[in-house]
């Protein structure tokens, strides 16, 4: 579509999960880093945390394609799996072939005799598990018995959970406090704040190939902040329609009228109001309520004189 035309060697706001597209800002840089730190001291669960849309599972990506040889790393994409389906996932992961009737006795014999192998070649295999809210509860009690494989000095399997609020929920729950005691560092991803936005923005672009020929406008990015309220993958809808538009009226300069355009064919986009906004709002807020208990008051009155007059 608009490639050519802005001079792009690919899409820069695809909502396809690209590592080379991760954005090392603020709490996405210290969510890694946190990752590394937790990974590298050997602890059995972490758990990173966030809204719909946040990133995620391209923090999910990211650290798979980035831990080095000292790891082996098992991905599990979809977790709504049985104990036993959850066993057969980690075994196909750690390259272990087995045949789908065999048993979970000799399944978990296999899988711990691969982890200390790979122990013993002075690996540590970590476990991704992307949408960890849509696990059973049953299933996450076996992954809790997993994490017991351990030798004198370390696991024998790391687990890093990435999931929705409702993890967080779940996890509150009295029948978890086993797996949930034993989660040693946690993270919650939120939304990029209003100073990231242009970096953002620009980031991306420049990966995509923008040799400074494309612009949002400050009024744009404003606009296109508001809408998403920071929300990565909102903005890389807004921002992809935006650019729709602007190649449409033949403009290099992606502004506000562009934006409103992107946002008004866009589900689940609102304002996100700022302070100044917010205290309108309330002052608003305020003045009808006053207005209401004054109307009340008066009405009051006027129907105890009346009343008095007619006594």
């Amino acid at each position: 579509m608009y490639l050519e035309y802005f001079g792009l060697r690919e899409f820069p706001f695809s909502l396809t999960p690209d590592t080379q597209f991760f954005f090392e800002y603020g709490h996405y840089r210290d969510a890694y880093n946190t990752l590394l730190v937790a990974l590298r001291s050997g602890e059995g669960f972490i758990k990173v945390s966030g809204e719909v849309g946040t990133g995620k599972t391209l923090l999910c990506r990211r650290l798979l394609t980035t831990l080095d040889d000292d790891f082996y790393t098992a991905y599990i994409p979809n977790p709504l799996l049985s104990p036993a389906a959850l066993n057969l996932a980690l075994a196909e992961e750690l390259n272990l072939h087995l045949a789908r009737n065999v048993g979970q006795h000799r399944t978990l014999k296999e899988i711990t005799a691969r982890l200390m192998q790979l122990a013993g070649e002075g690996r540590r295999v970590v476990l991704l598990i992307d949408e960890a809210q849509a696990m059973p509860e049953e299933t996450l009690e076996a992954l809790r018995l997993l994490t017991n494989l351990e030798t004198e000095k370390r696991k024998l399997l790391q687990v890093v959970l990435f999931g929705q609020p409702e993890l967080d929920a779940r996890l509150n729950r009295p029948s978890i406090r086993q797996l949930r005691q034993r989660i040693t560092f946690s993270y919650k991803l939120q939304p990029i704040d209003r100073a990231g936005m242009d970096a953002y923005l620009n980031h991306r672009l420049h990966i995509a190939g923008s040799a400074n020929q494309l612009a949002f406008t400050p009024k744009g990015t404003e606009l296109l902040y508001r809408y998403s309220r920071g929300i990565p993958r909102l903005v890389n809808i807004l921002a992809h329609k935006a650019l729709m538009c602007g190649y449409g009226q033949g403009t290099k300069v992606i502004d506000d009228s562009h934006v409103m355009m992107a946002a008004r064919d866009t589900e689940d986009v609102r304002p996100h109001l700022g302070l100044f906004q917010r205290l309108r709002t309330l002052v608003l807020v305020a003045g009808v309520v006053v207005i209401a208990l004054v109307t009340l008051f008066v009405a009051h009155n006027g129907v105890n004189s009346a009343l008095g007059g007619w006594l």
